[in-house]
């Protein structure tokens, strides 16, 4: 089959690669349908994290060809959606609701990849999750945003204690971040600033619900968020970027007693604790626990109440991924869907 693989910083290839097969009584095998690229997938490409022939690609949907002698939920030709992380979904941190870190749990981008035309699900009971049938051709983007950043987006959220009535900012205008606005919007925030300085972003935003744009960063988007929230901060701030500049922004523009939800990949994120001390704010993050929310999510989507699939503005055959990596990486797509 083919997939895609990083060789190094901004060396992405299209390569024949070993066809999946079932290993464990668990596993499922699925033909991907759509995969993406992902914000995250940039960190490797630009040389900000360490990339060696790694196998590419965390986000899909397809259909379950071949199943374990122990998979129970899912069988050949449904259609599915799985997270980004493997888990069981029945050890104690699963159950809790934080099938990020499974204690059996394995990321799927590096060790599976799914760039590519199939992929090996482990413990596919607690990984995928079917759609209520076979979806029309127009879903399939929105039922892929949900694998990650459309979860990833919802978590940020709900981390950030959103709800209604609530004024909330949103830190970062990719997917993520996008994701976030609507995740707000669901969940009944009155008030949803997002920060973006880009023409096209800040349109999306306001589709997905956004009720005020901030361009300003640093001291001056503090201020300007504060002057939207009554001078206090917003009460939820969802960080979407994992930057030191964007951690702080987000624990700033939040009023005493808010919540902070941070799901951007941290890198080297350094937090003052004088700053933390007075700042009287709830910080709470990290891996979003896609599978989780997955089920409500593929309903709201099959319903047609939310329509994430939005977020992708460029589509492209598996064969030209390269040029998705660089059209993200140049921020001339916000999210590129791959058809493989």
């Amino acid at each position: 089959m083919r997939g895609v693989v990083l060789h190094g910083p901004g060396d992405v290839r299209v390569e024949e690669r070993e066809d999946p097969t079932i290993q464990e009584p668990t596993d499922a095998v699925i033909k991907i349908v759509a995969a993406c690229v992902c914000g995250s997938d940039l960190w490797p490409y630009r040389g900000a994290d360490p990339a060696e022939n790694q196998l590419m690609g965390h986000e899909y949907v397809g259909v379950v060809e071949q199943i374990g002698d122990d998979v129970k939920t899912v069988k050949p030709g449904d259609f599915v959606v799985g997270s980004f992380v493997i888990s069981d979904n029945t050890c104690p941190i699963c159950t809790n609701g934080y099938q990020s870190r499974c204690v059996n749990g394995i990321f799927v981008d590096g060790q599976i990849g799914t760039q590519a035309e199939y992929a090996r699900i482990p413990y596919a009971d607690g990984t995928l999750v079917a759609t209520p049938g076979q979806p029309d051709d127009d879903l399939i983007p929105s039922l892929l945003a949900a694998s990650d950043v459309l979860g990833t987006g919802w978590f940020g959220a709900v981390a950030a204690e959103v709800g209604p009535g609530k004024s909330v900012a949103v830190v970062g205008d990719g997917a993520v971040g996008l994701m976030g606005v609507l995740a707000a919007k669901q969940l009944g925030a009155e008030k949803i600033i997002a920060m973006s300085r880009h023409e096209s972003r800040q349109k999306l935003a306001k589709e997905f619900g956004a009720t005020d744009i901030v361009e300003e960063r640093g001291e001056a988007g503090v201020e300007k968020i504060k002057e939207l929230t009554d001078g206090l901060g917003a009460d939820s701030v969802i960080e979407a970027v994992g930057t030191q500049e964007s951690m702080m922004q987000a624990v700033q523009s939040t009023r005493p007693g808010g919540h902070v939800g941070y799901v951007g990949v941290s890198h080297d994120v350094l937090l003052n604790g004088l700053e933390l001390f007075f700042g009287l704010v709830h910080l709470h993050g990290g891996p979003a626990p896609v599978r989780r929310f997955l089920p409500e999510l593929i309903q709201l989507i099959w319903d047609r109440k939310i329509e994430p699939g939005k977020v992708f503005d460029l589509e492209l055959p598996l064969d030209r991924a390269a040029e998705g990596y660089q059209a993200m990486d140049e921020r001339k797509a916000i999210k590129v869907l791959l058809k493989p």
